[in-house]
């Protein structure tokens, strides 16, 4: 047996993987937003959080600055005075007491007197503690006598600042003093350090000398506390985000959740819940809506209560109105008949008015059907003889019931027919009753055009599309023809001496079998309606399986929007002419 080739996993491009990415983010952000939308609480925590934030942020920074500001500047002012006072300290031991000591101090053998000053420079403070700045003295004239103190050397004098305290003692200016803050690496160390380095000069008047002496102060002890002041002010700020955060909170808390629970209240109200009411606390705002909440809802109830009996006064008014007209309209309807068998012995007129007194009657009697009807649809009396039927069968004897009126009317019916049989559960007479009143709706306003007629199936629904090319509908019309007794135009006379509530009934039926009727229509390309049924009786549609709107008509809309002006460039000559 040959062996098998393991099938290699596919791997995924880098496209894939950024388009799968790209999804989820998307989804995560969609899902961001729908709950941002629907949570005011939500809202109002994240703006004061924003707020918070900003205000936190701009105060938090000016307290540093203003900080930061405030110690640099006391250190800059004690290390100036402090150098200031050396300076002294060393011209005062380089001042020599007679003209005879006034010699130059050189690398020689000599003692040079800068050996004791520098003692006393860098020795102990006046409170006993160690001096924590270091000093420079630079003899000018001889680089051999000059002095320092820990670990400085000339190397670690900024360039700036020598270059700038040579020029003032270039230009004679002794008392100039030259400052920089710097980042310093001192023998002996790995890391630099922040260091306030103060410049001055020594000249001596007898001998003409002149001695530049720096002194370095560190600023570790500033740069360490002006750190813990940024940390603690970042930390009191996170502290009073959250805690603004957590009272915005529990203020919108507070005030969304009365909300919460009238959205609530008034959404178990429209779902025909009228004894929902609002439990009323204190005297506030909330309490107040509250009460205005459940006077509107006691109002609402009340007025129901009143239409309800009002509809249901009239219902019974129609129901008994139809059931009395039975009798004296079966006592008029002999008689009338009697008359219209006999007209040919009667004079013209007399006959005339026999044929038009058994139109009417006849008339009456389908509005008086439709009436009692009407009434066992408002009464909740209206049942379905259910039976497994082919719909195109329904279909056809709608059909064969119309043809006298279509011939009348110059009409023609083109059927589209599925050949396999649209089986399903449907009260034969009721769906019959539906596709008789949109034939001859379509017959009297197809204007004699050709009415198409068109059976569509699927697995779930069955569907009968009825398509008339008359006078059509105007925008909105599409619904209000179901209504009761409506007219497209009042002044337009009924040709085939219908009631008004066809297409009514229609509705009824076709929502008392679970489906749908609905209606298309535009000015001068006719209308459709379209019945749409479940297979199965009390399943639920999803769909039908014929368009509403007629094919040629959604393909005309999208041939339309397909076509796109295209402008050339003007030649000048009027012709066209091709791009080299």
């Amino acid at each position: 047996m040959p062996p098998t080739k393991k099938k290699r996993p596919r791997r995924r491009t880098l496209r894939q993987i950024l388009g799968g990415v790209r999804r989820r983010v998307r989804r995560a952000a969609g899902r961001a937003r729908s709950v941002w939308r629907r949570s005011l609480q939500l809202q109002v925590v994240t703006s004061t959080l924003v707020i918070s934030v900003i205000v936190v942020v701009v105060l938090g920074t000016f307290l540093s600055t203003q900080i930061n500001k405030s110690v640099i500047e006391s250190t800059q002012r004690s290390s100036v005075s402090e150098a200031y006072a050396d300076r002294l300290q060393i011209a005062d031991a380089l001042t020599p007491e007679t003209e005879d000591q006034a010699k130059p101090v050189d690398g020689g053998g000599a003692a040079n007197p800068l050996d004791d000053v520098m003692d006393t420079v860098t020795g102990s403070s006046e409170d006993g503690s160690k001096k924590r700045y270091d000093v420079l003295i630079l003899n000018v004239a001889s680089p051999g006598g000059s002095r320092a103190s820990g670990s400085v050397v000339l190397a670690n004098v900024p360039l700036k600042l020598r270059t700038a305290l040579q020029t003032s003692v270039r230009n004679l200016e002794y008392d100039k003093v030259v400052v920089s803050i710097e980042r310093l690496t001192f023998a002996g160390q790995s890391q630099p350090r922040l260091t306030y380095v103060v410049g001055g000069v020594v000249h001596q008047t007898f001998t003409g000398q002149n001695y530049e002496v720096y002194h370095f102060f560190p600023l570790n002890e500033e740069e360490e506390l002006l750190s813990n002041v940024r940390l603690a002010i970042v930390v009191v700020g996170l502290g009073l985000v959250l805690l603004l955060a957590a009272i915005a909170y529990l203020v919108a808390r507070q005030v969304v959740t009365p909300v919460r629970l009238a959205r609530q209240a008034a959404e178990r109200l429209a779902s025909g819940k009228l004894d929902e009411r609002l439990k009323v606390r204190g005297e506030d705002d909330l309490a107040r809506l509250a009460n205005s909440f459940n006077e509107m809802a006691a109002n609402l109830a009340l007025k129901i209560h009143q239409l309800e009996e009002l509809s249901q006064v009239q219902r019974q008014f129609v129901s008994d109105v139809s059931h009395e007209l039975r009798t004296p309209l079966t006592t008029v309807r002999m008689a009338a008949d009697l008359l219209y068998d006999a007209r040919e012995d009667f004079d013209p007129m007399a006959a005339r008015s026999a044929e038009l007194m058994q139109a009417q009657l006849e008339r009456f009697e389908s509005m008086l059907a439709d009436l009692l009807e009407i009434s066992r649809y408002d009464a909740g009396a209206a049942t379905l003889d259910l039976d497994s039927m082919d719909v195109t069968k329904v279909v056809l004897r709608a059909i064969e019931d119309s043809e006298a009126l279509a011939e009348r009317h110059g009409t023609r019916f083109e059927l589209r027919l599925p050949h396999e049989p649209c089986m399903a559960e449907i009260d034969s007479r009721r769906v019959e009753r539906i596709l008789r009143n949109l034939l001859f709706n379509a017959i009297e306003h197809g204007e004699g055009r050709e009415i198409v007629v068109t059976v569509g199936a699927d697995r779930d629904a069955v569907a009968v599309a009825i398509r008339d090319h008359g006078i059509g509908l105007k925008q909105g019309e599409d619904t209000m023809v179901f209504d009761r007794f409506w007219r497209a135009d009042p002044s337009r006379a009924r040709t085939i001496g219908g009631t008004g509530l066809g297409l009514a009934i229609s509705r009824e039926d076709a929502t008392l079998h679970g489906g749908w009727l609905q209606a298309w229509g535009q000015p001068g390309e006719g209308s459709q309606f379209r019945l749409t049924l479940p297979r199965l009786a009390g399943a639920g549609l999803k769909g039908s399986p014929l368009p509403l709107v007629p094919p040629e008509i959604e393909m005309r809309r999208t041939w339309r929007g397909a076509m796109t002006p295209v402008l050339l460039p003007a030649t000048g000559d009027g012709a066209i002419h091709d791009e080299d």
